[in-house]
């Protein structure tokens, strides 16, 4: 890794190489367990078709804190959607929403493509990245509370995992820029370790909330190529930033699609 590399990725460190180390790190990566597994990025962004994997563990928990607030303390459905939105956002230590919010910014700013990329990549937060965090944060807990007040408690699980199918379409349907984290994810996913992915995401899904939880995970699906296309018409590539607003968009798109398909099914 050059020094350049090393400056701008120091998250990382070179170990020795293993798919348990890899999953380890993803989990260092996108949560904020203190499992303290440091991988290359390249490594790991291999095991990425993962992510939805552990986005089920993430959202079990979630699921598991539902029952309890809606079904032994009997607290509101939107007080208890707002907690689990809460709970998404901290456990993922805001690493998506930071995504989101510098993706919002950016798409809101007017310019050449390069322009809008150097506005991702500052540290300030700007009224594009507010506004679009405000929009996806209560579309989310609107539909959230929708699932949860008819007993679909399912959905908690199901969205997390499918905010991860999210990422994982977002990179299949992006172009990697030249550097950045996002270029290893990108250049790393293929159709088939998607498809993989996919196919366990949709298996768990329907055991969980039938063709209702099916629409969940096309929900993510579709959050994740929107995203891609939005970032694509306004950055040609797509960063580690675009990524991470799939994630958070997916999962809204998941949530609404589940809300859709109660009503028409």
């Amino acid at each position: 890794m050059s020094e350049k590399d090393k400056n701008k990725d120091d998250y990382f460190e070179k170990e020795k190489s293993s798919m348990i180390r890899s999953i380890g790190g993803l989990i260092t990566f996108s949560t904020i367990l203190p499992l303290k597994t440091y991988t290359t990025i390249e490594e790991m962004a291999k095991m990425a078709w993962f992510w939805p994997i552990i986005g089920a563990f993430v959202g079990a928990i979630g699921l598991t804190l539902s029952y309890f607030l809606l079904k032994i303390l009997f607290i509101p459905s939107l007080i208890v959607a707002t907690i689990i939105y809460s709970y998404f956002l901290i456990f993922n230590g805001f690493h998506h929403l930071d995504g989101l919010i510098d993706f919002g910014d950016a798409v809101m700013a007017h310019g050449t493509p390069e322009k809008k990329i150097a506005i991702m990549r500052d540290s300030q937060i700007g009224t594009g990245g507010i506004a679009t965090f405000f929009i996806v944060a209560i579309i989310t807990v609107a539909s959230l509370d929708s699932l949860l007040s008819i007993g679909i408690i399912s959905s908690v699980l199901i969205s997390e995992m499918s905010g991860k199918v999210s990422l994982l379409s977002s990179c299949i349907s992006s172009a990697s820029g030249p550097d950045g984290t996002g270029k290893y994810f990108i250049e790393s996913m293929n159709k088939l370790k998607f498809t993989i992915s996919l196919i366990l995401v949709l298996a768990i899904s329907y055991l969980l909330a039938n063709f209702i939880g099916v629409f969940g995970v096309l929900g993510g699906v579709f959050g994740g190529a929107f995203t891609s296309y939005i970032g694509a018409k306004n950055f040609k590539i797509a960063t580690g930033d675009v990524l991470g607003a799939s994630n958070e968009i997916g999962r809204m798109f998941s949530l609404l699609a589940m809300v859709i398909a109660f009503l028409w099914i």
